[in-house]
């Protein structure tokens, strides 16, 4: 790699950076090439990236970015998963980790803060965004139905009064 393609690379994981809320690092030592496509494939279903990066080069990416403060996560084979969505990179990562233990979680970073093993492992229980814009939805949506359903029954009794006072009539004549 010559100097003008990690001068990319580094400005690629900075603009990576810059646009990301989640950041999860992890080791991948002893993945297979299969097992990476499956990790890779199972983070683009959640919203996610997973990507292998050189340690030195993301660490000067990393220089100048909210992230800055896990530079010191990126020794030995390292990969990071990020999102935009604050929970998807992390529940991704957790779901894979535990089918697969060559996937060791090191920590991560949502936004400035510094997060540790234990962190992500609860942040990724949460409901991601998609979820939970789901459920404020069906939330919003469920009173509606109700309250039409509260002003078509009265309009319904009386309909069936004034049909029934009009069947009644017709008996009387």
């Amino acid at each position: 790699m010559d100097r003008s393609d990690k001068e990319q690379l580094v400005a690629s994981l900075k603009d990576a950076f810059n646009e990301t809320n989640l950041v999860v690092v992890t080791h991948y030592s002893g993945l297979t090439v299969a097992e990476m496509g499956d990790l890779r494939d199972r983070m683009r279903e959640g919203g996610a990236k997973f990507k292998v990066t050189k340690n030195r080069l993301t660490r000067l990416a990393l220089e100048g970015t909210q992230f800055q403060g896990i530079s010191n996560l990126f020794t030995g084979p390292t990969a990071m998963a990020y999102s935009q969505d604050p929970v998807a990179a992390a529940k991704a990562a957790v779901e894979f980790s535990k089918k697969n233990e060559k996937l060791v979680l090191v920590g991560g970073a949502l936004g400035d803060k510094a997060l540790s093993v234990d962190d992500i492992k609860a942040l990724a229980t949460l409901p991601s965004l998609d979820e939970l814009r789901a459920k404020l939805v069906g939330m919003l949506n469920t009173p509606a139905t109700r309250i039409a359903g509260v002003l078509q029954a009265p309009a319904g009794q009386v309909a069936r009064v004034i049909s029934a006072y009009g069947q009644k009539q017709g008996e009387a004549a």
